[in-house]
């Protein structure tokens, strides 16, 4: 049973992020953590929300809608919301990675004739040394 909170890890960023922060009451171990991690290329927003999603299709943790007593639970709205909040974490990660390169550009050397051929051919090789 291994359990580790240190937010200056990936590990502790995702554990931030789905609220698994309780030593004493933890959902995931730290392996299961890295296997999201793996499994959704280091991106710990996309891998919180694998871990989101798993949560929300476990019946042990989300239940079901009963109710006891005084005592109501609603699984199906807790299963939603977790969804909901992968959703998001999603929609954030795809946001980051777009902007991430939304400043980058790349030059296209064209070539009208024969003596820009050659020409572009001397400055490929003046680059190369």
């Amino acid at each position: 049973m291994a359990f580790t909170y240190d937010l200056t890890s990936d590990i502790g960023k995702i554990r931030l992020l789905i609220m698994d922060n309780q030593s004493g009451s933890y959902l995931f171990e730290d392996t299961e953590i890295s296997t999201f991690l793996s499994l959704e290329g280091s991106n710990v927003k996309r891998a919180a929300a694998l871990a989101l999603e798993t949560m929300a299709s476990n019946d042990a943790y989300v239940l079901k809608y009963m109710t006891l007593l005084d005592l109501t639970t609603n699984g199906p709205a807790v299963s939603a919301e977790l969804r909901k909040r992968a959703a998001d974490l999603r929609a954030q990660a795809l946001f980051d990675e777009t902007r991430e390169d939304s400043g980058a550009f790349d030059i296209a050397e064209q070539v009208q004739d024969v003596f820009g051929a050659r020409d572009r051919l001397r400055k490929q090789w003046l680059r190369q040394g």
